[in-house]
């Protein structure tokens, strides 16, 4: 958890936040994992064979997957402590050129992508999951499961401007009395049967597989649900770090997960008829209305742990240059992660509240959990085993070993899903390649923009000698002129000069670059070159965590010798009108995208905190 005093929280305040925020989702998947392996589409009885086989499936995936790969592996490859998908893209992009490079950045957006997609379905499945227990109480009920669920997600989308500080701190609490439960429920019905451990055998998920052929794989698509959720533990940890994620897992989550399941699977051997909703009914009569009631806090806290990561990979892909600027309210004075973004958070509820509407019940929602989830457990593998060979030095044959056993896993939980498609799995791939394109336009689009600009640009040192040599008219102040490169003259600086003949007695010119790590130090952020009497350099450095602020760059460039006066100080800016042409570069219709991206784009004024009474903006037409 990255705080702004430097101060770092002890390992069991971490642990318990890290049970609040990262283990959310894949904390509540017990709610409907087992139900979905036995409904309906799968075709699939409660017998013991297929218990017991099914059950084998959830261990062993969850312990490859989970353990062996995200919490053993993958969260190795940290950017400065920090992780997610983008992390991951930008550490395996490093020393490639070229094609290779290329791709590595497709696979990132699409990764980036596909969890968008999954952030819409988690919120909407995990809270019906939990309310539908209101059935298993009393099945007149059934018709307030929809209302109720639509309230509860419209109140958590409510309070995310109150920041996840406040939130976060009364979440750990509950999620660490949902794995107690879960445990407890687990253990409460292995006691009545306990032979169904015998699922721990490995070899009755293979016979069940070889039984069912093809048909298993439909049961595999449900199986995934049980790692829902996994991601997570990568994108957040930045927030806590890896020691508490891994011991939060070890000690509490796992034996609870496990034990659930197993409790759930035991329950089925001896009551088939509770393959409705096995998890409700594990609990005794008495036991059922205080369940939902904790199930419903637990499903709401696996939707803040969602939507807390969106606003976090949103922030990464806005400082990488991969979607448009967007406005960033920070929501606590000490934590720097914690952020809140209005845009994305009512855009997130509208598409919850049509996702919900239209799918009814959690079972029609599971049919299109997973493709988005084993996508990107499938770039996450690749990615990950690249950073290995690149970053770490492994040798490529045990990289490609290495990642030849994950896809053996991972692949066949994707084609399972892929059966899924039409069932509504095609929601997440729909969400995923909508911002799949969004983000590969923008990047493209502001390539090709600082292309046109840079045809038109002036060298820089001749036109600073030219200056001092036959000065214009000059006037008492500074001017601050931000540019996009540090090589060119900037288009403001020349259409202020040809509208209004006159020069500021000193000139700064200020290009602010965002670098692939988080954080940068204070004292790495700014470097000021005095390139001659009268014209100034700066150069701020911001990491994909942090906000640019042009207030702190001119408090720090004091210390290398650039004071400002702010009432003497004036900010001069570009603003380009695009227009879509004929010119190669882009396809029309992505050259129109790109337009009205920059159109509904934040403001430089307001993204990087001018202020706004010392703006002067300079507009300039550019053809694309």
């Amino acid at each position: 958890m990255s705080s702004a005093s430097g101060h770092k929280p002890a390992l069991p305040a971490l642990t318990l936040a890290a049970l609040g925020i990262v283990y959310g989702d894949i904390g509540t998947s017990p709610l409907y994992t087992l139900k979905e392996c036995f409904s309906a589409h799968t075709h699939l009885t409660p017998t013991v064979a297929n218990v017991t086989g099914i059950l084998s499936l959830i261990f062993w995936s969850i312990i490859v997957v989970v353990t062996l790969k995200y919490i053993s592996f993958v969260l190795r490859a940290d950017n400065k402590g920090e992780g997610g998908i983008l992390t991951l893209a930008a550490l395996a992009g490093r020393k490639l050129e070229g094609l290779p490079r290329s791709l590595v950045l497709v696979l990132g957006l699409l990764g980036a992508g596909l969890f968008f997609g999954e952030v819409v379905i988690t919120p909407a499945i995990s809270v019906l999951s939990a309310v539908e227990g209101l059935e298993v109480v009393a099945p007149e009920l059934d018709a307030y499961v929809l209302p109720l669920a639509l309230g509860v997600l419209i109140a958590l989308f409510l309070i995310q401007k109150s920041g996840t500080a406040k939130v976060g701190a009364f979440f750990g609490p509950i999620m660490g009395l949902w794995f107690l439960t879960l445990g407890a429920l687990g253990v409460l019905g292995i006691s009545k049967q306990p032979a169904v451990l015998q699922a721990v055998n490995p070899m009755l998920g293979l016979s069940f597989l070889a039984d069912h052929g093809w048909a298993s794989l439909l049961a595999l698509g449900s199986v995934v649900l049980a790692l829902t959720g996994a991601e997570a533990l990568y994108a957040d940890m930045g927030h806590f770090g890896r020691k508490p994620i891994r011991y939060a897992w070890f000690s509490l989550v796992l034996p609870a997960l496990l034990l659930n399941y197993f409790g759930q699977g035991a329950h089925l051997l001896s009551n088939p008829e509770a393959v409705e909703n096995p998890f409700f009914h594990l609990a005794p009569d008495w036991a059922t209305m205080p369940l939902v009631a904790l199930a419903t806090a637990a499903t709401v806290i696996a939707s803040q742990a969602v939507i807390s990561g969106v606003f976090s990979l949103t922030r990464q892909a806005i400082q990488q240059g991969l979607l448009s600027r967007l406005t960033i309210q920070h929501t606590s004075d000490h934590e720097i992660g914690q952020i809140y973004i209005p845009g994305v958070n009512w855009a997130l509820l509208g598409s919850v509240i049509i996702v919900v509407l239209a799918f009814q019940n959690s079972s029609a929602l599971a049919a299109a959990y997973g493709i988005a989830v084993t996508g990107t457990m499938i770039i996450t593998s690749i990615l990950s085993c690249t950073v290995a060979h690149r970053q770490w030095g492994w040798p490529l044959a045990v990289a490609v070993a290495l990642l030849s056993a994950l896809l053996v896993i991972d692949v066949p939980f994707f084609v399972a899903n892929v059966l899924k498609l039409f069932s509504g799995g095609w929601l997440p791939l729909v969400i995923g390649l909508v911002m799949f394109v969004i983000m590969s336009t923008w990047r493209r689009g502001r390539e090709l923009l600082f292309q046109r600009l840079q045809e038109q640009a002036l060298p820089l040192d001749s036109f600073i000698e030219n200056l001092e040599t036959y000065p214009p008219t000059r006037v008492q102040g500074t001017a601050v002129f931000l540019n996009s490169a540090t090589l060119g003259v900037p288009h403001a600086l020349l259409h202020n000069l040809k509208h209004n003949k006159v020069l500021h007695e000193r000139i700064v010119l200020m290009t602010v670059q965002n670098i692939d790590e988080p954080y940068v130090k204070t004292e790495n952020r700014v470097q000021v070159t005095r390139l001659s009497n009268s014209f100034w350099q700066v150069v701020a450095r911001y990491g994909f965590k942090e906000v640019p602020n042009v207030p702190e760059i001119l408090d720090l460039c004091a210390g290398q010798g650039l004071e400002f006066e702010p009432m003497d100080t004036s900010f001069f800016l570009s603003r380009e009108t695009l227009i879509s042409t004929d010119r190669p570069g882009m396809a029309r219709w992505r050259e129109k995208l790109f337009v009205l991206q920059s159109k509904n784009a934040l403001r430089a004024t307001d993204f990087f905190q001018i202020p706004a009474n010392r703006v002067v903006e300079m507009g300039t037409q550019v053809e694309l």
